[in-house]
């Protein structure tokens, strides 16, 4: 069993900047890879970046640039630094992580891209 929780969301200027973490906890051993998503009201979940077990990172392509996601060697702390955000990069961000034939997901947290 893993747990996740999410921390670091709020409101934010278009253009400002904004650095998201998870904290996971219970069986992190068993960690492969961790993720960001993200979801608005009526839209599916998407995937923001990943980063596998031997480093390897993938961004979509609309954060590319502005998005480095990254975590320490134990798997404990997933960060996601958020720069030059736009507006409708507002929803909640999620932090998935597999271990096993299981994901594990966060309970969310908010992000408003707002003036």
């Amino acid at each position: 069993q893993v747990r996740l929780v999410e921390s670091g969301g709020g409101l934010v200027q278009p253009g400002g900047s904004l650095r998201l973490s998870c904290a996971a906890s219970g069986s992190t051993v068993a960690i492969i890879d961790m993720a960001w998503y993200r979801q608005v009201p009526g839209a599916q979940r998407e995937m923001v970046a990943t980063i596998m077990s031997g480093g390897r990172r993938i961004y979509a392509d609309s954060v590319k640039g502005r998005f480095t996601i990254s975590r320490d060697d134990d798997y404990t702390t997933l960060s996601l630094q958020m720069n030059n955000l736009n507006f409708d990069e507002t929803a909640v961000y999620y932090c998935p992580a597999r271990a096993g034939a299981k994901a594990y997901w966060g309970q969310g947290i908010q992000v408003t891209v707002s003036s």
